[in-house]
């Protein structure tokens, strides 16, 4: 392995990393959005004997259902919590993954090193989106597989930190809304003339979990780090803290069917580097 000389922004790559840490993540990706590692790793064509890396991994939705489809397999996240839950979660599937602490703007594998590199909404959130995809690109090696599942900007997750996004700073200069990855047009210029054969699909997780829009809100105020660090940032401000309240209980509700289900949106792209 060989070390990127991309820049990286370390009191940024700390605040991430300290943001990822609160709450109970590893609750939501085995609760709730487990199913999208399956997804991801389908639509790649994952398979035996395949070289894989998982970058921005989690606790490793997507490492673990590569690795149950006979891949070598390395994950990659910034935050040690995540990928100890990840190294627990392989163990008790008897799945062999290689768990590695990385940025996903910087990382330290050799140029073309895996036959296939994915991200489930998880490089989404890496804060400068052309670094990061310049990254999985690097990476990937000439006739490899690029494949990211990221939440749509008009989904429900995206209409969900859109309606957070008023009630927190602003972020820094350069760092952009991370559902911008699941807007075709916008992946497509990201990755530019560094893939082909690029190909983008839509789906829905259906959700069904939540029987009001109050169990929704009190659920991510409780487990998704983004929620808790909104809230801690209104915590001398019980006004603001009550319309964010509304504004999270009814988003949820809007989009209960009458079976108390929700579908929650996702954009896959799949492209080979060229």
């Amino acid at each position: 392995m060989n070390t990127t000389t991309t820049r990286i922004d370390t009191g940024l790559e700390a605040k991430h990393r300290a943001m990822w840490g609160l709450g109970d993540y590893p609750a939501i990706a085995t609760e709730l959005v487990a199913p999208l590692g399956r997804a991801l790793v389908t639509a790649a064509c994952i398979g035996p004997g395949q070289c894989v890396l998982d970058v921005a991994a989690g606790t490793g939705n997507a490492a673990l259902a590569a690795a149950a489809a006979g891949a070598d397999v390395v994950a990659t996240d910034l935050v040690p919590e995540m990928l100890r839950q990840g190294e627990r979660n392989a163990a008790e599937r008897g799945l062999q993954v290689t768990w590695r602490e990385a940025n996903a703007e910087a990382l330290f594998f050799a140029d073309g090193e895996f036959d296939a590199v994915l991200s489930c909404i998880g490089v989404m959130f890496a804060p400068h989106h052309q670094q990061a995809a310049a990254e999985l690109v690097r990476v990937c090696r000439p006739g490899g597989t690029i494949a990211v599942l990221s939440w749509t900007p008009d989904g429900f997750v995206g209409q969900m930190l859109a309606a957070m996004r008023p009630y927190v700073p602003a972020p820094p200069p350069g760092v952009s809304p991370p559902t911008l990855w699941g807007d075709e047009d916008y992946v497509r210029e990201l990755f530019g003339d560094a893939v082909e054969d690029l190909a983008v699909t839509t789906g829905n997780l259906p959700v069904d979990r939540f029987a009001n829009g109050a169990q929704f809100r009190d659920y991510f105020k409780a487990n998704y780090a983004p929620t808790i660090a909104a809230y801690r940032g209104l915590a001398d401000d019980p006004g603001r803290t009550a319309e964010l309240d509304e504004a999270l209980a009814d988003l949820c509700t809007s989009r209960l069917d009458s079976d108390r289900q929700m579908m929650w949106e996702y954009l896959v792209v799949v492209a080979r580097r060229r």
